[in-house]
């Protein structure tokens, strides 16, 4: 933060100066980035003044011996350091569209019949996620399993930095359990992929040739529930370039479906290119990434022992029915801390 104390000072003496405002694009620009800046170092200057109140607090119980005090200095002692793990996990978010909401689609894979209901339990998970964090959460589309749960489902994320925590989530998540499917009661593994890409802006360009899209329309279909509108107006675009595929059902309206499966396939091709541009970049420097795109990230094992546990980072709990409720978020702030350097607490 004192880097950007001194930005905010620097800029504070430009204002100062009697030219400032002869251009008014230019000063206005200054004026919004110097309160951006002040607006992250206000709360760190706060409570480093009342950690400043507290030492002189304790000190002056020490001096007086007096323990009267103990337990208003215990509790403050807890709200400094609650205020301090919030202020520390917005430093973690450094990516450029962190703030945006997010896109988030489950795909089965290998595991048949247990990969597609592994595919509805991830789902749910996040959608309580989504419900703990007060975030609104809309299925654009589900495509359900032969016989129990899900193909592949795409939900949209919408609360602060919503991209910015989910993007820890993207890659494949492995589930170990005794199968409810398996009459023998053996032991299976079944895998379910998360991509995430960050909803984006209107006034964000992405140039999509109408020639490269093949757009079908379809009568949508589910295995039932409240989230999900049965109706004749499914729209599943391909993007033949790239052999994107996206769709929305969520919308009695063809045209509102259609919309906003643009919408996903613009921010799933403003992702592609980001990666591309990253990897050439990778190339350029000779780096290898440690998270590669699409290899394992988590296991969830409900059998023969309770555990689920990230294998970028180590971080693990055993408490697993509090996970697929939802409670994901010291996985998530393990990852954003190893992925900005800093020291993962686990």
């Amino acid at each position: 933060m004192a880097s950007k104390q001194l930005q905010v000072d620097e800029l504070e003496k430009k204002t100062l100066d009697p030219a400032f405002w002869s251009d008014q694009t230019q000063a206005q620009a200054t004026l919004q980035q110097m309160n951006k800046l002040k607006s992250e170092v206000t709360p760190w200057k706060r409570l480093r003044l009342k950690a400043t109140e507290l030492s002189e607090l304790i000190e002056l119980c020490e001096a007086e011996e007096d323990e009267s005090l103990v337990p208003e200095i215990r509790a403050e002692l807890q709200r400094i350091s609650r205020a301090w793990e919030a202020l520390h996990l917005t430093t973690l978010f450094s990516g450029e569209h962190d703030e945006n909401n997010a896109i988030l689609s489950v795909n089965s894979g290998a595991g048949g019949i247990e990969a597609m209901d592994w595919c509805e339990m991830l789902s749910r998970m996040y959608l309580r996620w989504a419900e703990n964090k007060g975030y609104t959460a809309e299925i654009l589309e589900a495509t359900p399993g032969d016989e129990a749960g899900l193909k592949s489902i795409t939900l949209i994320m919408r609360g602060p930095k919503a991209y910015g925590h989910l993007r820890a989530e993207r890659g494949v998540h492995r589930l170990v359990r005794i199968s409810p499917y398996d009459a023998n009661k053996r032991r299976h593994t079944s895998f379910s992929s998360v991509d995430v890409v960050p909803e984006i802006a209107d006034d964000i360009e992405i140039e999509i040739n109408p020639d490269d899209l093949k757009i079908d329309t379809y009568r949508s279909s589910s295995a039932g529930g409240q989230h999900v509108n049965k109706t004749d107006s499914a729209v599943r675009i391909t993007h033949v370039p790239t052999g994107i595929v996206v769709q929305c059902q969520n919308e009695r309206s063809q045209h509102k479906n259609r919309n906003m499966a643009m919408k996903v396939l613009q921010a799933r091709l403003f992702e592609r290119a980001l990666r591309e541009k990253q990897s050439e970049m990778e190339k350029i420097r000779g780096e290898h990434s440690d998270i590669a795109w699409g290899s394992q990230i988590r296991s969830y094992v409900f059998c023969p022992y309770n555990m689920v546990k990230d294998h970028r980072t180590d971080f693990e709990t055993s408490n697993v029915q509090a996970v697929m409720n939802g409670e994901i978020d010291g996985f998530i702030r393990s990852y954003l801390e190893v992925t900005a350097g800093g020291e993962t607490k686990l």
